[in-house]
């Protein structure tokens, strides 16, 4: 069996906010396969359903941008919140944003271009640094585009008018002819919000992989049995549970965060009569700002280190 190491134990504590010992646990039984540990503890009732890492956030902003059809989102990360909010760091982050809509997302085409007068982005980013007197990075990209319709966003914790600790963009299509754009965006920034609050991880229920949706439904019917309750019952409670599952990672099977009753899906229906046409939501995106970047926590590894080793 693999060694069970403190960082595993931590990252499974991170995931599933089961206790210590239980994901030492868990990872014995397991062999160290952190998947498997997972379902474990959800068998056990000791876990939630697996969800992306919690990290402790970088400092920076997310910006977005959109024009008509098209949208593009970047983070930019700095030392501290009070770069953030600095006029020149929001001006090269609007900058990148700028380039990244202009290169549709792609990172190699943003590096080689200017960006504001500087003659590519890693001197954008160099000049900025020496006159901030702090490092800076350019973390990411994305682009998102519809055929016909608006991509709309929203930015979170604002800073600035596109700037913010929390960026979504909407792809909004129309399904035949064009109703009123205008009309169209304001639907879209208002599922934006409700994205940012509810976090979903797909539009659609047949966007979730054949795989994941099985695994799900092995846990809970396994959840279920345990009850001690006859076939049909558990039948009836795992179907409850999938329907709960769906309405957490499927934007359309989703209730409404603004007036808590409305399921998104009925929302598109209801609102084409108010944008002059029918519409679909094609894809969206979502950035929080430093959940790729990881900051090291010594006393608490230390803490799951001495639990490891028994001590």
């Amino acid at each position: 069996m693999p060694a069970i190491t403190a960082r595993a134990v931590k990252d499974l504590r991170t995931n599933t906010g089961a206790g210590m010992m239980a994901c030492k646990k868990a990872l014995v039984e397991s062999n160290g396969n952190t998947e498997v540990a997972v379902d474990w503890l959800r068998k056990k009732g000791l876990a939630a359903a697996q969800k992306k890492s919690t990290r402790v956030a970088a400092e920076g902003v997310i910006a977005v941008q959109t024009a008509g059809n098209t949208g593009a989102m970047i983070e930019m990360n700095a030392e501290t919140d009070f770069v953030s909010r600095n006029e020149t760091f929001q001006m090269l982050a609007r900058n990148v944003v700028a380039s990244a809509l202009e290169h549709k997302g792609d990172e190699v085409a943003m590096k080689a271009a200017p960006v504001g007068s500087a003659a590519n982005l890693d001197k954008a980013v160099t000049q900025h640094i020496a006159s901030i007197g702090e490092n800076l990075t350019f973390s990411r990209a994305t682009y998102l585009a519809v055929e016909s319709g608006v991509v709309a966003s929203y930015a979170h914790s604002a800073l600035a008018e596109g700037l913010g600790r929390i960026g979504i963009m909407v792809g909004l299509q129309w399904q035949d002819a064009a109703g009123d754009a205008a009309a169209l965006a304001e639907v879209g920034k208002r599922i934006a919000m409700h994205i940012a609050a509810a976090k979903p991880d797909y539009v659609h229920r047949d966007e979730i992989p054949a795989e994941v949706v099985a695994r799900e439904r092995t846990v809970l019917s396994e959840q279920a049995v345990e009850s001690g309750k006859p076939a049909n019952v558990i039948e009836k409670m795992v179907e409850g549970r999938m329907k709960r599952f769906f309405s957490e990672v499927v934007l359309l099977d989703q209730t409404f965060v603004i007036d808590n009753e409305t399921l998104i899906a009925d929302l598109v229906t209801r609102e084409v009569s108010n944008v002059g046409a029918p519409f679909s939501i094609t894809a969206f995106q979502h950035f929080i700002l430093g959940e790729n970047v990881e900051k090291v926590e010594q006393d608490f590894s230390a803490e799951v280190a001495l639990m490891v080793n028994g001590q």
